[in-house]
């Protein structure tokens, strides 16, 4: 049947009013918006302008690859390679947008717009919802509070680490990899995502002394790919 699997205006669940819609996503816009303070403490402590930081923000506007890029930067690694881990690390965002594709039907002229907010939060918001309309609601809603907190709180979290200095001083440079963490746990939920994140540690931690900086996260990317060749090798070939 055509579009079989796409969300469609007829009810694939139960119906969900819109406030309910707008106030989930307010939710996951409001709670994840607020860590971009830590990227801008961050970003400010590895070297970055607080024009570079805002305008890593603005333009990049996907925490996972901005944490990456100002990682690596921190640790010394080079532009190229901080670069590329973060390029690497926002591909999935590619994918997203394929599938949101068939889900929202957004018109062409809105399409290059609704592109830059195409990431995991509103993602997860939009294919969580049981119609079109509350799935372009949650989109739009996930968005765009995401969009102006994140930036917000940039600003200031990269004025606040220039007015307190050191940022290793106070243990703030940790703040990145914890936000990234934190947002990156929830979404392991298969025994081989488990296994791809397990292998992508040891790789990074093992390469970290002896490659560098910036290097390690090119070469744990090669996680995923490993695992996958070595499940379809099992009996059965099939994901825990």
């Amino acid at each position: 049947m055509q579009e079989q699997n796409a969300l469609t205006d007829l009810h694939v669940g139960p119906e969900k009013p819109d406030a309910a819609v707008v106030r989930d996503a307010l939710g996951v816009g409001v709670a994840v918006g607020l860590s971009g303070f830590a990227f801008g403490v961050t970003s400010a402590g590895s070297g970055l302008t607080l024009l570079q930081t805002c305008v890593l923000s603005l333009l990049v506007f996907t925490g996972a690859s901005q944490f990456a890029l100002v990682g690596a930067i921190a640790a010394g690694g080079s532009p190229f390679t901080a670069a590329a881990g973060a390029f690497f690390l926002g591909v999935r965002n590619a994918f997203y947008g394929l599938r949101l594709s068939e889900v929202l039907r957004l018109t062409r002229a809105v399409r290059p717009f609704a592109a830059q907010w195409v990431i995991d939060e509103t993602t997860v918001v939009a294919l969580a919802q049981p119609t079109r309309r509350s799935a372009r609601i949650g989109f739009v809603v996930t968005g765009l509070s995401l969009y102006v907190l994140w930036n917000l709180t940039t600003l200031l979290g990269a004025l606040g680490a220039e007015a307190i200095g050191d940022t290793a001083a106070w243990g703030l440079d940790a703040a990145g990899p914890a936000v990234f963490l934190a947002l990156l746990a929830p979404m392991l939920k298969t025994g081989t995502e488990r296994a791809v994140a397990g292998l992508a540690v040891v790789l990074g931690l093992g390469l970290l002394p002896v490659v560098p900086a910036g290097v390690p996260v090119l070469v744990a990317a090669l996680a995923a790919p490993v695992e996958l060749w070595a499940q379809g090798r099992r009996p059965g070939g099939e994901a825990r």
